[in-house]
């Protein structure tokens, strides 16, 4: 069987901190993912902790009678531990090179690990959600022509098909 994995970035949301919560437009996005995975023979839901990934899949979660699991590995990348407020500038920086980090922050290459390791583990078709970054670097893993500007233009939500039977991957919404 082709094992697919549906990327999940979280709806729109109020803001960027882990209590973020969804904005009403996002609640009505979770709500419209719950009826796009009915029909797709999903197994397993992997959810960053944070309030806005959750609130996202919690619908389909819901729909679909599974339990939404919790996994510390799909928190946003995190460029620094302090605010920047020339944020964006690193994160083209940090794909234009893997390695690139600010002190006490995470490279593209490790961030990448991360979500590799999640991805690895899997074996039955899954839906991860997650953050705009993080998700960018797993599909920059399997495409690497997937750069700082697609990760700009990637919406909220926005969900991608990971084949990892053909070890590509495919915008589907």
């Amino acid at each position: 069987m082709r094992n697919i994995l549906y990327l999940v970035r979280h709806a729109e949301a109020t803001g960027q901190e882990p209590s973020a919560r969804l904005t009403s437009k996002g609640k009505q996005d979770a709500k419209d993912l719950a009826l796009f995975f009915q029909e797709k023979g999903i197994k397993m839901i992997l959810s960053s902790p944070y309030k806005r990934a959750i609130s996202t899949i919690e619908p389909t979660a819901e729909a679909l009678g599974l339990p939404l699991n919790q996994d510390e590995r799909l928190v946003e990348r995190c460029l620094s531990p302090v605010p920047l407020t020339n944020w964006r500038m690193h994160v083209q920086k940090s794909f234009d090179d893997e390695f690139y980090s600010l002190k006490g922050g995470e490279s593209s290459l490790d961030a990448q690990a991360r979500i590799l390791s999640v991805v690895n583990s899997l074996t039955k078709p899954t839906i991860i959600v997650s953050h705009g970054n993080l998700l960018a670097l797993l599909i920059r893993s399997y495409q690497p022509t997937f750069g700082f500007k697609d990760w700009e233009e990637m919406g909220n939500p926005a969900v991608y098909a990971l084949s990892l039977t053909e070890k590509k991957v495919y915008l589907v919404r």
